[in-house]
């Protein structure tokens, strides 16, 4: 019984204690609860700041990585550029330096190391072909250009197996070849390397307009500096500069050559002609010298021919019959003709060897038109022939010897006298243009063939025509108003088509001064 009054009391106590406590181990839990809530909310809220701070470092991570990204690209390309730059400035001097030179061995000696340097390479080799004997590598190559190779490893390079992949594409394909290609066989391309004692290359070729001449090897020596795609731009446009110099100096050589031998022919000529002018002036000397002493030798029978005619037909010398006396007139008129001849001969000769000076005066136009007028009077009535003069009011006169310029009229005028037919029409024109009067005889007569005019100024000449063949002439009539003219310091010329009728024109000077 006392154990269970002990049991009821103690129960008590703890219920007692229990009812005490109760309450504050409610309000300790809640606090409690509401302690672990707002801190599993503040722990929930720090998670989601390291999580948008994790993702914030994650952006700026890859930012950064962006930008180091891109300053290392634009810092290779601006090494690039820069590169660029000066192998471009260097292919100007270089450029400049071969246009000062026509000469094909001093091309390539004016591309020196330094040069080489500049452009970043250490090595080079370029050599010349002959495209139409080309056969290989081995032979017919012209080496021209050789820097960081003596002449024992130049062979070396040329005889060893993989030569051809080098040169072979250049030379037959014009293709630049280097180690960047990716074609390019790797053992092939370690070999190349390892023969040539370099670390990359390029070859280009060397061309004119009439093909491949020649090629360009390049090669650097660094492993930290590999070609690029501008190194082989740069390569490319030294290759074109070297074949447009060799151009240039091989057009110059041909050039200088062709006038050497131009010259030669020139003197040969030159020479041909002055011994054949000599001739020429023996030649003529000799035909003026004949041609006085023939005339003067017949001039003397015939003024004794022509006298005594004279003499028979006047009666002089006794009683003659008509028929006679008809045949004396002709013996005269005959002695006439061949006197005129003789005095052309003799003139035309003359004027050749200049032995025969124009005595020059100021000639009246219109009284010497008139005077011509007056002369051919008869003629023109005869085929009444319309004959009109055309000279400006403010032409009066004209420098010239009047006899000769009255001769050159009398031979045009005649000339289209005989060739026009009844009712046609002369006109004499005068004009001055510039600093010369120019006179124009022209006619409505039958015309000159054209293949026929070139040959109308011609001693003897006489067109094969209908009048010719029934006018007797000599063909000396032009010749002699071509050197009367010329004696003048003038020109003469003619135009004419058949049945249109002809021109003949002519110049002087219009002021003395001007005249021989």
């Amino acid at each position: 019984m006392s154990i269970l009054n002990n049991l009821l009391e103690q129960y008590t106590w703890i219920e007692t204690i229990l009812y005490i406590i109760g309450p504050s181990i409610v309000i300790a839990a809640v606090i409690l609860y509401v302690l672990l809530a707002i801190k599993s909310d503040q722990i929930k809220k720090l998670q989601k700041s390291l999580k948008n701070l994790q993702k914030t470092y994650n952006d700026l991570d890859n930012q950064a990585k962006i930008i180091i990204k891109t300053d290392l690209e634009l810092h290779k390309t601006q090494s690039e550029l820069d590169k660029k730059i000066t192998g471009l400035y260097t292919l100007q001097k270089i450029s400049r330096i071969l246009s000062t030179t026509l000469d094909e061995n001093e091309i390539f000696e004016k591309i020196s190391e330094e040069y080489l340097t500049e452009l970043e390479f250490d090595k080079a080799i370029s050599f010349l072909i002959d495209p139409t004997q080309f056969t290989s590598l081995e032979n017919n190559l012209d080496v021209k250009l050789k820097i960081g190779y003596n002449e024992k490893e130049i062979k070396e390079i040329f005889t060893s197996e993989f030569a051809e992949d080098i040169f072979g594409p250049v030379i037959k394909k014009a293709a630049i070849i280097s180690s960047l290609d990716p074609k390019t066989d790797p053992k092939k391309l370690n070999s190349i390397i390892k023969i040539c004692k370099i670390n990359s290359f390029i070859c280009a070729p060397i061309s004119i307009k009439e093909g491949i001449i020649g090629v360009l090897f390049v090669g650097s020596e660094s492993s930290y500096s590999p070609i690029t795609l501008g190194d082989k731009e740069i390569v490319s446009i030294l290759a074109t500069q070297i074949g447009q110099s060799l151009e240039n100096a091989r057009l110059f050589e041909e050039t200088w050559r062709s006038q050497q031998e131009l010259e030669i022919k020139v003197k040969q000529r030159t020479k041909e002609l002055s011994e054949a002018l000599e001739e020429i002036k023996i030649i003529t000397k000799r035909k003026s010298d004949f041609v006085s002493a023939v005339s003067h030798e017949l001039r003397t029978p015939l003024t004794s021919i022509k006298g005594y005619a004279a003499l028979l037909s006047a009666g002089k010398l006794g009683e003659i019959s008509t028929p006679v006396k008809e045949r004396l007139e002709k013996i005269n008129k005959h002695s006439d003709g061949l006197s005129q001849l003789i005095n052309n001969i003799l003139d035309i000769s003359r004027i050749e060897s200049g032995r025969v000076e124009m005595k020059i005066e100021d000639i009246n136009l219109k009284d010497l038109l008139d005077s011509l007028a007056d002369l051919f009077t008869p003629q023109f009535k005869e085929k009444q022939i319309d004959f009109r003069q055309e000279l400006p009011e403010n032409l009066n006169t004209m420098p010239a010897d009047k006899n000769q310029l009255q001769r050159v009229f009398i031979n045009l005028i005649g000339n289209a006298l005989k060739f026009t037919p009844a009712k046609g029409k002369i006109t004499v024109r005068i004009k001055k243009i510039n600093e010369f009067i120019q006179i124009d005889v022209e006619d409505t007569g039958k015309g000159i063939a054209e293949k026929n005019l070139n040959k109308i100024f011609e001693e003897f000449y006489r067109e094969d025509n209908e009048v010719n063949q029934n006018v007797k002439g000599t063909g000396l009539g032009l010749s002699l108003v071509k050197y009367i003219v010329e004696a003048h310091k003038g020109k003469i010329w003619v135009n004419s088509k058949l049945n249109q009728g002809t021109t003949f024109s002519f110049t002087f000077p219009a002021v003395r001064n001007q005249r021989k």
